[in-house]
């Protein structure tokens, strides 16, 4: 009876989020635009007079303190999926996988604090690792549509930000702390952390963070266990210093660390093989220095950094020698970019070029031997100008890349590339503008996953590898509008609609037990080894991605809708994903509604459905079932002590049982199914002094 009674009230609800956003749309076809609309806290989209059509509607930011569901994140889920186009599967934090338009973090650049975050490592675990309360910002590109993303960015890229000094010191305030601590219900999870930040001088800042996260396994919606018992360690140092007035230099540190016992595949929490002892570790070291002095055509932004991301497995603790193992991957480079404004007669320019250059490195020991080490590097200069003359603005923009493979993928091949880009946008009305853009794209054979690297052994070695490349294209209007109901309320409305098309497209094939390998000399299908290969046809992703922001007084609201479908040429397949079930994802309806009845509190409602996706005729598709998740939330900040602010919410407050279309998921056998948590009461409590 209650699985009956809740299909009902989500169809209600959905219902209800759909009628909503026609009223919307409907008021705003008889409105004039008329100044910048303020940002909201739900899906933060700041709008500036002077800034571009991408920084608009084709970079979404979520500020983590202004988004409350962030502030009591967990999982990378908890905010990023509040991005259209954007979907985080893996219910474990050892296991979180971003998908942008349905393509896997293989195919995206991903960022901390400028850091590149390269690499496999196993596929039945994600290759992101960081705590979310490290975070204050991050700024998603959802599709490529810039020459400065470069390499490894087909589907587009996330750049994570950690909080910094400034960004919690007060008016005049030379030192100060922050204490933060956390529950939630459905896995006795308890979050404690400490951040203490000081300005000794007018140019010196400094901060050290250290967090503590404890959590037993959870439950889905079904009741089933989702085995995790696990402790996670967080740290954060930074320094920054200003020298004279023109130049700021910075080192950072970060690492989260997270120890427990895990499923064996943890993307199969609710299996029933022995769980063993595992850790997940990532220690990124950074140092960044600018350049910016009165002279306009000089902005200089430098980093250099080295991440490095580990995975280590103890299977003596289940007596099943064979699957110990320590996988690595490191990945180290440097980065300079310069911005130039120029005015001239016709129109100003923003020029922006810059070189980058990096080495991602893979290490593998099984049974505490070294099985396997390999390594890839990538050199690239780009150059763009964002030309704006009166209403219309230009974008082009140029770069190139020569990249040097790996050895055990594809013979240490190196691909000299050059790729351009165009963007335009039109001001058709004061604050409407329509756009496009065109951007080609080139994507280098990635570092195999570490655990199969064996120094070529049982591998087939192509040399005939193809990089994939191809292109992204984009159309579409933003507007905002003022003064639709009561004076002051703004409403921004934004539309796109993309295609993105992906030749020489790469797939990994495995070997052993039940798999069909490739033959080790012509990597023809049939043989004992595993490798990389060209699929034989090219594939198009299509697809729409809708938004809606309005403001009110002490009210917001936030709606979008996005879709995208993946389409081989000649099967009609979609593109095949090693991690998780398949790259399709059901279209996805969000409406995020906030409301402040005092000035000391916030109330809100999020509200998530995603559209049932059927499988195409290929024995790898899988019917995927919709879902439809509600969470409520309330802040409080009480005038009486200052700096303290409490957070209450309820996330999947109907106890859904579902599993997200990024992550494992089989229809017909649960156990197999990485489904989410149910209902999960969390608390938090800041103090800030």
């Amino acid at each position: 009876m209650r699985e009956v009674k809740l299909s009902k009230l989500s169809s209600q609800m959905t219902v209800l989020s759909m009628g909503v956003a026609a009223v919307l749309w409907s008021q705003a076809v008889s409105a004039a635009p008329a100044e910048d609309m303020p940002s909201t806290t739900l899906q933060t989209i700041t709008v500036t007079a002077n800034s571009s059509v991408r920084d608009k509607v084709q970079t979404d930011s979520v500020y983590i303190e202004d988004y409350t569901p962030a502030q009591q994140a967990s999982h990378l889920s908890d905010f990023l999926n509040v991005v259209p186009g954007v979907t985080v599967g893996g219910t474990s934090a050892v296991n979180q996988r971003i998908r942008i338009r349905g393509l896997e973090d293989s195919n995206l650049k991903v960022t901390i604090d400028g850091a590149r975050q390269e690499g496999k490592l196993f596929y039945h675990m994600g290759d992101i690792t960081i705590d979310p309360d490290l975070l204050k910002q991050a700024d998603v590109s959802v599709g490529n549509n810039s020459v400065t993303l470069g390499n490894d960015a087909i589907g587009g890229a996330v750049a994570f930000k950690t909080v910094d000094a400034v960004d919690l010191l007060k008016q005049g305030q030379r030192i100060g702390a922050k204490v933060h601590a956390g529950y939630a219900s459905n896995n006795d999870e308890l979050l404690t952390s400490t951040t203490v930040y000081a300005a000794p001088t007018d140019n010196v800042d400094l901060l050290a963070y250290y967090g503590k996260r404890d959590s037993d396994s959870g439950e889905d919606g079904n009741g089933r266990e989702l085995f995790e018992d696990s402790k996670t360690e967080s740290i954060l140092l930074k320094a920054g210093a200003y020298i004279a007035d023109d130049h700021h230099i910075g080192a950072n540190f970060s690492q989260t660390e997270k120890k427990g016992i895990f499923p064996f595949r943890p993307d199969f929490p609710s299996r029933s093989e022995p769980p063993i002892p595992q850790q997940v570790k990532r220690d990124t070291y950074g140092i960044d220095y600018t350049f910016n002095p009165s002279n306009p055509l000089i902005d200089v932004d430098t980093n250099v950094y080295q991440t490095k991301t580990r995975i280590l497995r103890d299977s003596d603790y289940i007596n099943d020698p064979g699957f110990d193992f320590n996988a690595q991957v490191q990945t180290t480079g440097a980065k300079i970019q310069n911005t130039s404004d120029i005015a001239t007669n016709v129109g100003t320019h923003k020029l922006i070029s810059g070189i980058e250059h990096y080495k991602k490195e893979s290490e593998m020991e099984r049974d505490f031997v070294k099985a396997g080490s390999d390594e890839a590097t990538n050199t690239s200069v780009y150059l763009e100008d964002q030309w704006k003359n009166g209403k219309l603005t230009l974008t082009p923009g140029v770069r190139y890349d020569r990249y040097k493979s790996p050895e055990f993928i594809s013979g240490g091949k190196t691909y000299d590339n050059v790729v351009g880009a165009l963007a335009a946008s039109y001001e058709i009305a004061p604050l409407t503008q329509v756009f496009a853009s065109y951007t080609q794209l080139f994507n280098g054979p990635d570092l195999s996953q570490t655990i199969f690297n064996s120094n070529g052994d049982k591998t087939y070695v192509n040399n005939d590898l193809k990089a994939e490349e191809g292109s992204n294209a984009e159309v579409g209007i933003v507007t905002t509008l003022r003064d639709l109901t009561v004076a002051g309320d703004a409403l921004q409305l934004s539309g796109k609609y993309f295609e993105t098309d992906i030749e020489n497209y790469i797939e990994f094939v495995r070997s052993g037990g039940t798999r069909v390998g490739l033959d080790c000399v012509t990597g023809q299908s049939g043989g004992e080894c595993q490798g990389v290969i060209n699929k034989d046809e090219d594939f198009k992703i299509k697809g729409v991605e809708l938004a809606a922001d309005y403001k009110m007084n002490n009210f917001s609201m936030g709606l979008s809708y996005s879709r995208a479908r993946s389409k081989g040429e000649k099967t009609g397949y979609s593109i095949p994903s090693v991690t998780g079930s398949s790259s399709e994802s059901g279209d996805k309806y969000m409406v995020n509604l906030a409301y402040a009845p005092t000035e000391t509190t916030d109330i809100g409602w999020r509200s998530t459905y995603v559209a049932s996706v059927m499988p195409n005729t290929s024995e790898n598709e899988i019917e995927k079932p919709s879902y439809n998740v509600h969470d409520i939330f309330m802040n409080y900040s009480p005038k009486q002590v200052d700096g303290l602010k409490a957070t209450l919410g309820v996330y999947n407050l109907f106890d859904e049982a579902y599993a997200s279309h990024s992550s494992r998921l089989n229809p017909i056998d649960d156990v197999a199914t990485d489904f989410e948590k149910g209902r999960n009461i969390k608390a938090s409590l800041t103090y800030q002094f």
